[in-house]
């Protein structure tokens, strides 16, 4: 892809979140999602292989769906109102069927089946886009009409997330559908934290957007496709597996790592609003999916896979070059608790 044509493709993405956001009108917040929608096709099949061609399609039927839902919702608000503006969401049937239509677009369970097959199907730095800038747009719109939304309907989508996506990626090898399903469990974090508290809501999001990009730029160094590849990653870089290990504790929401403060902050406010259950089953959820952050934990630090001698010393002979975003993103995912007392 000629540089000229990737810079147009990305400003489009660009522009089509930064319009959604930006929007009072339903007809310009779908407007933003098609824009976006149409921008990432190109970008996951620029590579020329079936599974690209696959993910691809994929992606374009299921957002297209959710697409033509959330425009049946709107009009169906629009006629019921008289006005198309986002903050005169009146009708019932209207904000539950727009609920289901960006939790499709989100990859909330049970919408959740295109997702880690499109990311299987991507390169590693597509993944990245489509499991962080991808999600802006749709969490926009949830987090501006969260007042006129069904609060149950978000309770179930949220917890059936965070469930699912801790027992789905239990039996996965696929670093990118480990991810995927690590995913569906934050959103579903997210999800349920959009009904009791907008400010809590933006930070669990930021948190995640941080934690999934450090993950996937350290993945990226080496092309780390699945748990093997990172068993040998230290041969190249010893610094890499040390990042890739304390991402993924924090985002199994370890204590004192940054993943611990959205669920402390998400289960207290659980327990303030005396939902006891779905605090419990939330806490449950995130020790399945703790347990396949350990694994991989234990493969890339603990593991050694069979070498010869001469490859031990490969980092020493070879300065091996990572990015220096990793570098910025590191302290943020481990030490962001001390800086709770600043934000809030």
């Amino acid at each position: 892809m000629s540089p000229t044509i990737q810079s147009l493709i990305l400003s489009s993405l660009a522009t089509g979140t930064i319009i959604t956001m930006a929007s009072q009108s339903w007809i310009m917040a779908w407007v933003g999602l098609e824009v976006n929608t149409l921008a990432i096709l190109p970008i996951i099949s620029k590579n020329h292989h079936p599974r690209a061609t696959e993910a691809m399609t994929k992606y374009f039927l299921t957002q297209a769906a959710a697409s033509t839902m959330i425009l049946f919702a709107s009009t169906l608000n629009a006629w019921h109102s008289g006005q198309w503006n986002t903050m005169q969401l009146t009708m019932e049937p209207a904000s539950t069927l727009l609920t289901l239509a960006l939790a499709m677009k989100l990859g909330l369970a049970p919408a959740h089946f295109w997702l880690p097959e499109v990311l299987q199907g991507s390169t590693i730095m597509t993944a990245l886009i489509i499991t962080t800038w991808q999600k802006l747009a749709p969490m926009a719109i949830l987090i501006m009409i969260h007042q006129n939304l069904p609060t149950t309907t978000l309770l179930v989508l949220g917890l059936t997330s965070s469930l699912w996506g801790g027992w789905a990626g239990l039996n996965q090898t696929q670093l990118r559908k480990i991810m995927a399903y690590s995913s569906i469990a934050h959103l579903g974090w997210i999800c349920i934290a959009i009904t009791m508290n907008k400010t809590i809501t933006i930070l669990t999001l930021i948190i995640y957007i941080l934690l999934t990009s450090m993950m996937f730029l350290s993945m990226n160094t080496n092309h780390s496709k699945t748990m093997k590849d990172l068993s040998t990653m230290w041969t190249l870089s010893p610094t890499i597996p040390t990042f890739i290990l304390l991402t993924l504790l924090s985002l199994g929401g370890l204590p004192p790592l940054t993943g611990f403060l959205p669920k402390w902050l998400i289960l207290q406010e659980l327990t303030t609003h005396h939902l006891m259950l779905i605090a419990t089953l939330l806490a449950f959820s995130a020790l399945l999916s703790l347990f396949f952050y350990l694994r991989i934990s234990y493969t890339t630090a603990i593991t050694l896979h069979p070498n010869q001698t001469t490859i031990s010393n490969k980092w020493r002979q070879k300065k091996y070059k990572y990015s220096k975003l990793i570098s910025t993103l590191m302290p943020l995912t481990t030490i962001m608790i001390p800086m709770l007392p600043i934000m809030f």
